[in-house]
């Protein structure tokens, strides 16, 4: 039986702000992580990290504030959250700024503002610039002999994600290389990378200084309580051998989604499904034991939703997060073959999602379709559809296209058409495709917002949810701390990142606002822990 002050569960973004934060508090800590490869999805990220009122920026001259984000996450949240969810929208919008500037002096990691703006720059509280952040690239060689457990990505972690921006690497990835070929050979020769890579190499840099033990190959399969139904720790499991430890002060659960386990995924994301971009071990582990000691589960039908392309990884079929589906000469359109969003639209996993009353999709299935110069757009979305050799249809007329993606032809016609009347009159009436800050900026110049389908051989293509990770699980309060039904706190009982009913779901304010809150809320439960349970 081990003993420690702190047992997380867990070792992506938010487990290991957490464990830090509680480590230079003085605290014993151990953090555990079923699969043999550490740092979560988060070490597969892009590494986008959205903070506002941050250090950074304000030591560039940049304007902002935790009232502005405030007021931001009130604009743009889903009707009805502000009730529920305002609370969390304060604790985070304070903490946030101090989380960063704590992982700034007690790690390796140094954060760089990305341009990029808040996606609802235009809101109240939005900004232009200042509250994207992402790391320099470490080497994995400072880990010692945990440098070949972290868990690699599918993404291109040899170049930062300021250089992927910059760049246009999808577009253009030989000349993107060409331009930085000597800095991608020196990453090499040093084994270091960016993003996610850099992220996680940073943190669990960090927990090591402080102290903190890792635990890698061990899953928790019990919660263990006193008899005041307190936690004091966890049965685990590690090469077939169960043992206890006891966390004299809390555990903190933050083991990520439950994308992975189908039938979780089934109920709460019923209709057509194309593709998953996180570890395999992402099954609701976290989930599963709050809800055996009396957790509410709470926003259970949220995620990280956003177009995959496929690929493989670690040897099996894998989802890819890549920005695809707003390319000239192309649309979206639902099974009804009626367009419903801008495909440059932010948040268009949010639109793809729509659920009616009932729960149930109102768009999918979903199809991406244009003409033969989409193809012609990007070599690495060539590359990665050959993963899926039936995945991609074509045909000569938009009529015989409709029929091998099961859609009514007139109306595809007629949605085609009208699309097409919109980039001859240089405007989007339905959806405003490239109108707003952010969708001028991503669309990469005014000449590729509005393109005509109207060249023969046509495509077309499933775009239906794809998942980074769910956003559903214990219901905490604005300290953490875990919850009952009836609003009670579990005492001992901390969540974090998106094994907590996540207050931002799955409509995303900002490019970084998965890890963002993810690394905020492991650092307000070790703050708990430390300020209040004693």
């Amino acid at each position: 039986m081990g003993e420690y002050d702190v047992l997380v569960i867990g070792s992506g973004s938010a487990a290991c702000s957490a464990a830090l934060r509680a480590a230079k508090g003085g605290l014993k800590v151990l953090v555990i992580e079923k699969s043999e490869w550490l740092g979560g999805t988060s070490a597969m990220s892009g590494a986008g990290v959205w903070i506002p009122a941050n250090h950074v920026a304000a030591e560039a001259g940049i304007a902002d504030s935790r009232e502005d984000a405030l007021a931001y996450l009130r604009a743009v949240a889903p009707e009805g959250w502000e009730q529920k969810e305002d609370t969390l929208w304060g604790a985070f919008a304070k903490a946030a700024p101090d989380m960063l500037h704590f992982l700034s002096v007690n790690t390796p990691l140094d954060f760089r503002l990305i341009n990029e703006p808040d996606p609802f720059a235009e809101a109240p509280g939005g900004k232009l610039y200042g509250r994207m952040l992402s790391p320099r690239p470490l080497s994995r060689r400072i880990l010692g002999k945990f440098a070949r457990s972290l868990r690699r990505s599918t993404l291109p972690h040899s170049f930062t994600y300021q250089e992927i921006v910059d760049l246009d690497l999808y577009h253009h990835p030989i000349r993107a290389g060409l331009k930085v070929w000597p800095k991608l050979l020196w990453r090499w020769l040093t084994n270091s990378g960016g993003q996610g890579t850099a992220l996680m190499t940073g943190l669990i840099k960090g927990c090591l200084d402080a102290g903190v033990t890792f635990q890698p190959g061990t899953r928790a399969v019990t919660l263990l309580q006193d008899p005041d139904s307190r936690i004091t720790g966890a049965e685990v499991e590690s090469e077939g051998q169960h043992t206890k430890i006891v966390a004299r002060r809390g555990v903190v659960i933050a083991t990520g989604g439950f994308e992975w386990d189908a039938e979780m995924r089934a109920r709460h994301f019923p209709g057509a499904f194309d593709r998953i971009g996180s570890p395999r071990g992402n099954e609701g582990d976290g989930q599963k034991l709050a809800a055996s000691v009396g957790a509410q589960l709470d926003r259970m039908d949220q995620a990280n939703v956003y177009p995959c392309l496929p690929t493989r990884y670690q040897g099996k079929s894998h989802g890819l997060p890549m920005t695809f589906q707003a390319e000239p000469h192309s649309i979206v359109v639902d099974r009804d073959a009626k367009r419903f969003v801008s495909e440059n639209a932010f948040n268009i996993g949010e639109a793809i999602d729509a659920r009616g009353p009932d729960g149930a999709p109102i768009h999918l299935p979903c199809y991406l379709v244009g003409d033969h110069r989409f193809l012609k757009t990007s070599l690495p979305f060539r590359w990665y559809a050959s993963y899926e050799r039936d995945w991609i249809k074509k045909a000569d007329t938009i009529a015989g296209l409709a029929a091998k993606l099961g859609l009514p032809a007139a109306a595809l016609e007629e949605t085609i058409a009208r699309w097409n009347g919109f980039c001859a009159k240089g405007h989007d009436a339905d959806f405003q495709r490239g109108d707003n800050g952010w969708e001028a900026y991503k669309a990469h110049g005014p000449e590729n917002r509005l393109k005509p389908i109207d060249k023969a051989p046509y495509v077309g293509m499933t775009i239906n949810r794809s998942i980074l990770g769910t956003k559903g699980g214990a219901r905490t309060n604005e300290r953490a701390q875990v919850l009952r039904p009836d609003g009670s706190i579990i005492p001992g009982l901390y969540a974090a990142g998106l094994a907590m009913a996540n207050p931002i779901g799955t409509r995303a304010v900002g490019a970084g606002t998965t890890l963002g809150p993810n690394l905020t809320w492991g650092f307000i439960a070790a703050e708990t822990i430390l300020h209040q349970n004693r």
